[in-house]
Parts: structure tokens; sequence; C-alpha cells
């Protein structure tokens, strides 16, 4: 049975999270107000930054780097901003 939540990035009431993906409190806030769509959406950019930035995940800068532009992402509306990547053309 699906759980619905009002998600914060869509705007919209979606299919919720089925289990918290990230621990803590922020990981609480994800899991009450972030939908599935809008999760696959960021593992998306997440890819993408960590790619592009060549982020280390053993690098507590980098992580927090990566958390940072999470909460932007999921919370505050704002698009990934990779330098010198330019979307392929539709």
């Amino acid at each position: 049975m699906s759980r619905t939540v009002f998600c914060a990035r869509l705007q919209k009431d979606a299919e919720g999270l089925d289990f918290q993906l990230y621990p803590g409190d922020l990981g609480k806030r994800i899991f009450d107000n972030v939908s599935k769509e809008a999760w696959g959406q960021w593992q998306s950019k997440q890819t993408m930054l960590i790619n592009e930035k060549k982020l280390n995940m053993m690098d507590p800068e980098h992580r927090k780097l990566l958390e940072t532009e999470m909460v932007n992402f999921l919370f505050e509306g704002k698009d990934v901003v990779i330098d010198g990547y330019t979307p392929p053309s539709e």
C-alpha cells in the first residue's frame, strides 16, 4: 500500500517514499515531504554532480556540498547548476 505526501519539490500530492532513505532529521524531513518522483529526479542530479565535479564521497566537505545541493533541490526549488554543463538539446 503506497502512502501519499505533499511533495515539497513538485508542489503536489504524490506517492511517498517506501522508507527513510537518509539518516537523521533531514532523512525524516525527506521521508515526510518528498515524493518518489522527486527523489528519482534528485538521484539523477546527484549522479551528475558527483561525476562532473569529481566528488569523493569519503571527503566530508564533498558530502556536505552534496547535502546542501540536495536540500536546495528538494526543498527550495533550486535546480542543480554545474559550470560548463550544457544539457542536450531536445
